[in-house]
């Protein structure tokens, strides 16, 4: 018989959240499949979900990480107390050389749920227009706060990413799921259901031409292509690349959700691409591992998995404005990782390495195997987050380009 444990934050704290006051508190509990309850209140739409409960370490841009399509599916727990004070911009932008259409990471939210300790119902900051209640209110989208996610945080870090069922309302009040109605969102192909269905071009008048496999791409990803003086045709995640490869200068992999073992057929074409085509090729999170798997590298799934903007890597070799021996500061959103084996696949050598966990942060090939190729697992481009390696995506892939047109 399984014990549950249900953690409730005590009145004295519990009366810090804006909303635990409002007099349209509805109840909400977080359920884990591992046995433990968490109860508090909803804000955003008040319905119920199962997702993946995972936790972000960011301090800032709960916008951004909303709008990541890496999110799709999870019960996004930040362990930041305070979310929401700076409101939520309008997020409309214009497509031409210098936007892509958004301000934030994508359309609309992408993650199941948000958890936080203390939502603010009021905001301030010159760009916003509404409110975290609001903007979840308006995507469907529920939240639960008044609970201790340093609690979740660290049940979350000892026993790994777990599934859960966020229960609003009358739902509250019932028992717990069975563990074999949880949902597991990383049984199903989730980059199908983000990546673009139809190919559409950005800011036509580059100088050099890009392709880009939309496995669930933050804007932020485009955005720094297109400001970089690139035309970027953005392509589905499945699309046979190798047959109009002829009319690109590179090839550019993105971040996406889920389990890289989903998208095995992107890789089998990837490696035709790779012994068949000497133009640079750069892939970044999810694009990293199709990168890995098509030489050769195994992806696994990892305990917790790495998401905020403060996770050190150390850079194992020296490419142009990288150093070998130096610890970068990233960016990062990812569940999955290549593994680390010796010896590496011939032509291929790894790039970075976690400070923290001994993970695979990048691979790259060789000066010896005539190719181009690197990629990494965090986020160069940031949005939100530091800014250390953002020269290694024009360095690196860029300006290669435009020197071999």
């Amino acid at each position: 018989m399984t014990t549950r444990l249900i953690f409730r934050l005590p009145s004295k704290y519990r009366s810090l959240s804006t909303h635990a006051r409002s007099s349209t508190s509805i109840p909400a509990t977080l359920h884990l499949k591992t046995g433990q309850s968490f109860s508090g209140y909803s804000f955003g739409t008040p319905r119920s979900i199962f997702g993946e409960t995972v936790f972000s370490t960011s301090i800032t841009s709960y916008t951004e990480s909303m709008t990541d399509p890496s999110y799709r599916g999870q019960i996004l727990v930040f362990t930041t107390p305070l979310i929401g004070n700076y409101g939520v911009p309008h997020n409309i932008a214009p497509r031409d050389s210098h936007d892509v259409g958004v301000v934030l990471e994508s359309s609309g939210i992408q993650c199941a749920a948000v958890v936080v300790a203390d939502v603010a119902e009021k905001f301030s900051h010159y760009t916003a227009i509404e409110s975290l209640h609001t903007w979840c209110s308006r995507y469907n989208v529920p939240g639960l706060t008044g609970v201790d996610t340093r609690a979740i945080t660290r049940l979350l870090r000892d026993q790994g990413t777990t599934l859960g069922r966020l229960a609003v309302g009358d739902d509250a009040a019932l028992p717990p799921p069975k563990e074999d109605e949880y949902w597991d969102p990383s049984q199903e192909n989730l980059v199908d259901q983000i990546s673009t269905k139809e190919p559409y071009v950005l800011n036509p008048a580059g100088d050099v031409r890009i392709a880009v496999l939309d496995f669930g791409a933050k804007a932020n990803i485009l955005r720094a292509l297109v400001r970089r003086g690139a035309t970027v045709t953005v392509l589905p995640w499945n699309y046979d690349f190798n047959a109009i490869r002829n009319g690109f200068d590179g090839l550019f992999l993105t971040n996406g959700p889920g389990d890289p073992q989903q998208c095995w057929s992107a890789a089998h074409k990837l490696r035709v691409t790779l012994d068949e085509w000497q133009k640079p090729i750069f892939g970044i999170c999810m694009g990293h591992q199709i990168i890995g798997m098509a030489a050769g590298l195994d992806a696994y799934r990892m305990t917790f998995g790495n998401r905020g903007h403060n996770q050190p890597v150390l850079a194992l070799a020296s490419s142009r404005s990288i150093r070998a021996g130096r610890v970068y500061v990233t960016s990062q959103n990812h569940q999955y990782a290549l593994r680390l084996q010796e010896p590496f696949p011939e032509g291929w050598e790894p790039f970075f390495i976690n400070c923290n966990d001994s993970s695979v942060e990048g691979i790259k090939s060789t000066s010896d195997s005539g190719r181009r190729v690197f990629g990494v697992q965090f986020h160069p481009e940031s949005a939100g987050g530091p800014l250390d390696t953002m020269e290694v995506l024009y360095y690196s892939f860029v300006l290669p380009l435009r020197s071999h047109t």
